[in-house]
């Protein structure tokens, strides 16, 4: 029912159609040839069931070529910035702390917020715990990321560790090739780096190289997470630290991130269109 929900008519007027055939079936009497039968009121009753079957059968038929006359659509709109707004990688802690007091749920759905705000910017999204991966490249498609993220879950990368550096590295990957001028990551953390598969200095150089800007947030108690080190990433890359300890000031550090890196672009718009029917 939701992709029904995005049905468009390119040419609504043809219901237009419709309308005359109705019309036409009270004034548009066909002439007929009279014949002259003994038993009028049995042949009545043999042919009237029958004429509301080929009367219903007409109008479907009717109908559903005007449906297809109107060419029904699901229309995908696609907002793009020409390259010169911003680029930005959400990178996710999904350890098996993050179960704790339900803190992934709830930072999902902080983030979801905040991809549907960021309507003209490409989106990247990586996720770690016993390793790290990018689940989304840099991407417009708003609708494929937010599903995505719907649907990941704590322990995708496992639940013992946290790579925390070795998504910092892996996530700066992304903006190799990247030309925006503007290039983001925003990395959350419940807790402290032990793969040791990347030093962290490596890993600064690496987001530094390609000029990304890193806001660093680090959630729960105290202790949970190393906040010099958070601070350090934040710091050598003129990003921002962060510290969370409840859903409200998850959502405020995200509110504060997306004021401070609104991207005020003129932007293009592309439609992508999906037919149900196609002229030949």
């Amino acid at each position: 029912m939701g992709r029904l929900n995005d049905v468009v008519f390119l040419y609504p007027y043809a219901f237009l159609l419709l309308i005359i055939y109705i019309i036409c079936i009270f004034l548009c009497k066909p002439k007929s040839q009279g014949i002259y039968f003994s038993n009028i009121k049995m042949l009545k009753t043999v042919t009237k069931n029958q004429g509301y079957v080929v009367k219903t059968i007409r109008f479907l038929v009717v109908l559903f070529m005007v449906i297809a006359l109107a060419s029904p659509v699901i229309k995908d709109e696609i907002i793009i910035n020409d390259n010169k707004g911003y680029e930005i990688s959400i990178v996710l802690d999904a350890s098996g702390s993050m179960k704790e007091a339900n803190k992934f749920t709830i930072t999902k759905e902080i983030v979801s917020d905040f991809i549907k705000k960021r309507q003209t910017d490409r989106l990247a999204l990586s996720i770690f715990a016993d390793f790290a991966y990018v689940a989304v490249p840099l991407t417009y498609d708003k609708k494929s990321l937010l599903n995505l993220l719907k649907h990941i879950e704590v322990g995708v990368a496992g639940q013992r560790k946290t790579a925390l550096y070795e998504a910092l590295y892996l996530s700066s990957n992304l903006f190799k090739e990247s030309d925006a001028k503007e290039k983001i990551a925003i990395l959350l953390t419940d807790g402290l780096d032990n793969t040791d598969t990347i030093p962290l200095d490596v890993a600064i150089a690496k987001a530094k190289k390609y000029g990304i800007k890193v806001y660093t947030i680090g959630i729960g108690a105290v202790g949970d997470y190393n906040p010099e080190v958070l601070m350090q990433i934040a710091k050598q890359t003129n990003g921002k630290f962060y510290e969370a300890n409840s859903k409200e000031k998850i959502v405020q550090i995200y509110k504060q991130i997306n004021e401070l890196e609104k991207s005020e672009i003129k932007t293009q718009k592309f439609v992508k269109k999906e037919y149900f029917y196609q002229y030949a």
